[in-house]
């Protein structure tokens, strides 16, 4: 994969992929009302949390939809700015800014809670464990917020679920084309290379 030349451009795109991301553009309601700024008051922090024992509980697009769906509005209704996000078939992370931490758990419990009996139900799977657990890591700089985003958008190919990350469209990647620009996201990647980000503790 390029990870520089060509990495966000729309016109790579097979037309099938043009049109799922115009569907999927449509379904989420963008253009985001203004681009992500780091470092408000709030402290930022990276979620994870996965499916219980990696299990592929996410693997229709409908549910990715879903997840990402109920992950941002949840959120942002407890007061919790998410500012970077992907969801795959296993596990999902994103990035928030978060005023009262008090409020993280108990909208997790929820999140996890709605769609486990939701999903248990379409697949006649009653008492199944749908959610293992969340965890949490503070940004600690620009850099660290920036290295983060990226990572986020290249998860997807990290784990072998896309050759590229402009092709997954479960993640905030076509949001930050959006505000941003196909030459400003190249720039942060050249600037903020993941590395070995991830090592040890991204499942």
């Amino acid at each position: 994969m390029d990870t520089t030349e060509g990495f966000y451009e729309y016109r790579h795109l097979t037309p099938k992929h043009r049109e799922l991301l115009v569907r999927y553009r449509q379904q989420q309601g963008y253009p985001w009302h203004a681009p992500p700024h780091p470092f408000r008051e709030a402290p930022c922090y990276l979620f994870t949390a996965a499916n219980f024992e990696h299990a592929c509980i996410m693997a229709t697009g409908e549910r990715r939809v879903s997840l990402e769906h109920r992950l941002i509005e949840e959120f942002r209704s407890a007061g919790i700015d998410v500012s970077a996000w992907v969801i795959l078939p296993n596990h999902y992370h994103f990035l928030a800014y978060v005023p009262e931490f008090d409020r993280v758990a108990s909208t997790f419990q929820h999140l996890h809670g709605s769609t486990s009996r939701h999903w248990n139900l379409e697949d006649d799977c009653l008492g199944r464990k749908v959610w293992y657990r969340y965890s949490d890591r503070a940004i600690r700089s620009d850099g660290h917020f920036y290295a983060s985003v990226n990572y986020l958008h290249y998860n997807p190919v990290k784990h072998g679920w896309t050759n590229r990350a402009d092709e997954w469209v479960w993640s905030s990647i076509w949001a930050y084309l959006e505000a941003k620009g196909r030459d400003w996201l190249g720039d942060m990647w050249r600037r903020y290379p993941i590395r070995d980000y991830g090592k040890g503790w991204d499942w």
